[in-house]
């Protein structure tokens, strides 16, 4: 088992804890701050298999993906803040 499966195992640990926080969060805030966790968990785990099948493509989506995610946390947050007023 090589490191970069070991990485990934540990990615995955961290996907179910955002899952879990998604699942359980008492409050909108908690659900919004589960899903941010869970993509960028979600964009680290494509971004160490890049490394490790040596591809190119999927440094792309990862770049890509980085993008939609900050811009989707924006909008989430101002969703939340709007909802506490």
């Amino acid at each position: 088992m090589g490191l970069f499966d070991v990485l990934l195992a540990g990615l995955a640990v961290a996907m179910l804890v955002a899952i879990g926080r998604v699942a359980l969060g008492p409050t909108h805030a908690d659900r919004a701050l589960g899903l941010d966790l869970g993509f960028a968990v979600f964009i680290a785990g494509l971004a160490v298999l890049a490394v490790r099948l040596d591809t190119s493509v999927l440094v792309n989506l990862v770049l890509a993906a980085t993008l939609v995610g900050f811009l989707s946390t924006v909008a989430i947050a101002k969703l939340v803040e709007r909802g506490s007023r």
